[in-house]
Order: C-alpha cells, then structure tokens, then sequence
C-alpha cells in the first residue's frame, strides 16, 4: 500500500480544490453547525482545515469571545488568511493527542475518510470535547455512488466515469475506507455520544462539481497515468469534455453525522 495523503495540500490545484469544496459544502455544513446552537463565547476545534474559510466563519458565530482551533498536518492554505479569534497550528489528529481541551465543538469534514488510524483520530476528537460538547463529522462515501456521470448516455460520460474509477482506485491503494460515510452513526454512538443523527448532502450538476472534478484530474494526473488506469490522451480528451460544461458531474454524498458527549 502507498504512503501519504494523496490529494497534498502542497501541490498547487489544492487552493482550487478548497475553494470549490467550500462553494459545494459550506451551506450545508453550516446549516446543521447552526442546529446545534453555537453561541458566542464556544471553543471549537476544526480538524483539517485545510484553508481558512470554515474556521472564520465560525469565529464569526463564535464572536470575540471565543477562540476557534484550526489545525491540519499542512497548514500553508490557512496560515495568513484567519480572522481574530483563530489559532493555526500544524497537527496530525491521529498522531499527537488535542491540542486544546473541554471544547465545545469539534468539527472535520472530508478528513478522516483519508487518515490511516481513523479510530484513534476520532478518540482523539472525543477526548477534546467537554461534556455536552458536540462532535460533527463529515466525510464522503464514494462506494455509495461511485461515479462521476451517474446519467452516463454517451462516450463522454463514459469516459469521466471511466477516471473517476481511477480516482477511487488510487484512493483504495492509500488506506482510503471508500464506504467509511455511511458508517458514521455507528461510529459516533461506538464513540459514547448520545443524540446521534445523521444527513446526507449530494450535489448534482453544480457548476463548482466540474471545477472540482478538473482540479482533482490534475493534481493526480501522474499517477492516474503510471498506474495504467487511464492514458494521458483520455486524460485531456476528459478535461476537455468538462469544458463544455455538458456532463452534470456529480460528487460523492457527503454523509454529516453529529453527536453529544454526556
């Protein structure tokens, strides 16, 4: 199996994979943030930040009296952009216990589907809370709905589905769990929470899917190639068909789970 995390914040499509995340997600992952009360004054930890859009605003939520954690093994895309009342710190959730303690939220989106120790990633997660905390995990099932083109009626969805294979391929060769989403309920309740609910959330024909599904191509365009899976020629033919805008790329359902330590 390959080492590393192999969407690498460091390469430089990753801003545009962010911002594309953010546009889908953002509105749903605050509206069910919202629910569960944040009021001025919480202390949240965000897990993976990744850049800082998610963590400013809930410092805005949170207001000059609380403090918002947000940490990720690279935080080069977070690092600069914060508002008042947010800490960066570099940090890998699985390796090193919390950094902050007695917290009112912890959040994490699309992380932990890519951490090799996910169970210790989420005691860890679990440890930070204080009681009544809330934990909110968010992550992809791409096992649940693997394809790019679910209306696949020609050669061009063929083919974008054809790389998406690739995709998940490559994620499965690095320690990926691709049904890891579905098992969130589960999970949180193994974890100790109570008040577990669980939603998911399925973009269909965004326009920020294509954005997102070009930046991910080619970020992993190397490999997808040396691994045989589809060749430089499908490659561009593929990001090509994007182009047009004519394919309703589709993501993987984001399954939200979120529980209550008591």
């Amino acid at each position: 199996m390959a080492e590393g995390y192999l969407l690498d914040n460091a390469r430089r499509e990753a801003g545009v994979r962010f911002e594309a995340l953010s546009t889908l997600f953002d509105s749903w992952t605050f509206s069910r943030i919202e629910a569960l009360g944040v009021a001025p004054g919480w202390r949240c930890w965000e897990v993976g930040a990744g850049s800082a859009t998610v963590p400013n605003r809930l410092a805005a939520l949170v207001g000059p009296a609380g403090r918002i954690l947000a940490s990720d093994i690279d935080t080069s895309w977070a690092e600069g952009a914060t508002a008042a009342g947010v800490e960066v710190h570099q940090h890998d959730v699985a390796a090193e216990p919390p950094l902050w303690s007695d917290l009112d939220l912890v959040h994490a989106r699309l992380v932990l589907v890519h951490v090799p120790d996910r169970a210790r990633a989420l005691r860890n997660m679990v440890d930070a809370l204080k009681l009544g905390g809330w934990l909110m995990i968010e992550d992809a099932d791409p096992a649940l709905q693997p394809l790019a083109c679910p209306d696949e009626r020609g050669p061009e969805q063929a083919l974008a589905n054809k790389v998406r294979d690739g995709f998940r391929t490559l994620m499965k060769g690095r320690g990926v769990d691709l049904a890891y989403g579905r098992k969130l309920p589960r999970l949180l309740r193994d974890a100790g929470l109570a008040e577990v609910k669980a939603e998911a959330f399925f973009p269909v024909a965004h326009p920020a899917s294509a954005v997102l599904e070009r930046a991910t191509i080619e970020m992993l365009r190397p490999q997808l190639s040396a691994a045989g899976l589809v060749t430089h020629e499908e490659i561009e033919q593929n990001i090509a068909n994007i182009a047009t805008g004519q394919l309703d790329l589709m993501t993987a359902p984001l399954i939200t789970a979120w529980g209550r330590k008591l």
